[in-house]
């Protein structure tokens, strides 16, 4: 995770929020054999896009298209309001800080967009390290609920989410926002995650990786697998990644990993 201050580049706006945030670059890596899913993979505080696209082209999975967006450019509290790449404000690596409903609404809307355009027989999903787990974690929870946390309706159809070395926004309040429904509690339930997250974490600490899987069972997301990685601090390692290609193949249904 870079904790430099990337270029600013021109991109889309999302202004399904009072503001109107500007999103930088986004990188597409296409698939290398039949495009089965498209994921939209989400970068760490102050990183870009194009870092991740690098690692994901290298992956042994070519029925995948990966896109690769990168966050505004904003002021951060964590950082005393100093601006870098960020998908919402923080001013804690945790979910015990106050969350920024209205910059993981923009965020979660740009992905949205982001996956709206793709085929109809293409499955979706959403991953994303760090602040950009966090904002995958937010993305699912708006998909089971059908909602974003401002009540706008969230339509897009999301089949798989990752995060690595991550935390569950607004998690106080989630299990309250998921009894809403029954649609809601089957949309929990079938939604397959991944958490994965390193014991030697000393960012964004494990035990709030450990919480958030724990929030996310009880509010009903039954689907959900979370792997622990010993002497693994803040950052990521081909076992985990060989861990989410396993995981993505058998859960996306593709049709195998390139050797």
């Amino acid at each position: 995770m870079s904790f430099t201050s990337p270029s600013i580049c021109s991109g889309s706006r999302a202004t399904a929020t009072k503001k109107t945030f500007e999103f930088g670059r986004t990188h597409v890596v296409r698939p290398k054999g039949k495009h089965q899913a498209t994921i939209v993979w989400l970068h760490g505080l102050g990183d870009n896009g194009s870092s991740w696209s690098q690692l994901l082209e290298t992956l042994p999975l070519p029925n995948i298209k990966w896109i690769c967006p990168t966050a505004p450019t904003r002021p951060v509290a964590i950082f005393g309001g100093f601006p870098c790449t960020a998908w919402f404000d923080v001013g804690d690596l945790s979910e015990d800080g106050p969350d920024d409903v209205e910059g993981l609404d923009a965020s979660a809307a740009h992905v949205a967009n982001l996956l709206s355009t793709e085929p109809a027989d293409i499955k979706l999903g959403i991953g994303g390290f760090s602040m950009g787990a966090a904002t995958a974690l937010y993305s699912a929870t708006c998909c089971t609920q059908g909602r974003y946390g401002n009540g706008s309706p969230y339509t897009v159809n999301i089949s798989a989410v990752v995060g690595l070395s991550g935390w569950l926004p607004c998690s106080r309040s989630l299990k309250n926002n998921m009894g809403g429904s029954n649609e809601t509690v089957r949309r929990a339930a079938s939604l397959p995650l991944l958490l994965c997250h390193g014991r030697a974490d000393d960012v964004v600490l494990y035990k709030y990786g450990e919480k958030s899987a724990e929030v996310l069972s009880s509010a009903g997301f039954r689907s959900l697998t979370f792997k622990t990685y010993n002497g693994l601090g803040h950052y990521t390692v081909p076992e985990e990644m060989d861990e989410v290609c396993n995981w993505l193949t058998a859960r996306l249904g593709l049709e195998g990993k390139r050797s």
